[in-house]
């Protein structure tokens, strides 16, 4: 397993690939505001807030979910995020759903001014150029690189970077099929394809039969994972070897993505469902 968790301590993982040649691109452009989008346990919020601190920039979340206003302290994420220095925008998920329209982005430039937009998980170019660097000479000896899939940008940056003779299979945190178009702008290559059966219900959602699995991982391997990516890419991952799958003797690089700070809010749901909560 490759460790992108451990890069930083709060720019966890793929967001700190993501975020690294967007940020030397608002300093380049003079910018002093990253505005960024975002659901309420979003690691790309509360990683693009603390980089905002580090390296001297005002951040703008706008977070889905007009609901939050009242009670966005009771959130762990938006917690960090705004003791980082993020200010928050709450709308409603109608209007989320048209944010990257030109109407949407030019009303929050008339309300905030100037700023270098990020979009929702961090994925644009930029973040799949900094996605090329989790994948080097060093691991060419793997056979099949795997990953999870939110956005796209990640497993791109990692589809450009591998071996042609190198599998990559990406585990969606998403129901459907429909990340394979977005995949398709960032890379031509063909060596990889998305496996879907291990999403649990799609984004977010859990199962007892998961938490047991993420628990029982650490335990053996002191490795933590979180709930809504790398612990659905592990269990799915093992279960496949369990099938047979790959062939004997295939060596299978896994990469941990980050996204830990994500089980504290997780812990909340859990709690309030009467299910066995994520060993912190």
């Amino acid at each position: 397993m490759k460790r992108e968790d451990q890069l930083h301590s709060f720019i966890s993982g793929n967001k700190f690939r993501k975020l690294k040649y967007n940020i030397e691109a608002a300093k380049k452009a003079e910018l002093k505001t990253v505005l960024t989008y975002g659901g309420a346990y979003s690691n790309h919020i509360a990683a693009t807030a603390f980089a905002g601190k580090e390296y001297g920039f005002n951040t703008i979340g706008i977070i889905r979910g007009e609901e939050l206003v009242q009670k966005w302290q009771e959130n762990p994420t938006l917690r960090f995020a705004h003791a980082n220095g993020m200010q928050f925008k709450f709308v409603t998920r109608e209007g989320y759903r048209v944010k990257e329209e030109a109407g949407a982005i030019a009303s929050l430039e008339k309300e905030f001014g100037l700023f270098y937009r990020i979009p929702e998980g961090g994925t644009n170019q930029l973040a799949v150029q900094g996605c090329e660097e989790i994948v080097h000479a060093g691991d060419s000896d793997f056979d099949v690189l795997i990953t999870c899939v939110g956005t796209g940008g990640t497993i791109s940056g990692i589809i450009n970077s591998s071996k042609d003779h190198q599998v990559i299979i990406g585990f969606p945190a998403l129901k459907g099929d429909f990340l394979k178009k977005d995949i398709c702008k960032f890379t031509a290559k063909s060596n990889w394809d998305l496996e879907t059966n291990y999403n649990f219900g799609g984004y977010g959602k859990i199962s007892e039969e998961l938490i047991v699995f993420i628990n029982d991982f650490k335990k053996k391997t002191a490795i933590p994972l979180d709930p809504i990516y790398t612990g659905k890419m592990m269990f799915g991952v093992v279960d496949m070897i369990a099938k047979n799958h790959f062939k004997e003797g295939t060596k299978i690089l896994a990469i941990h993505t980050g996204g830990l700070q994500g089980i504290t809010g997780m812990n909340k749901v859990l709690k309030n469902k009467n299910l066995p909560l994520l060993e912190l």
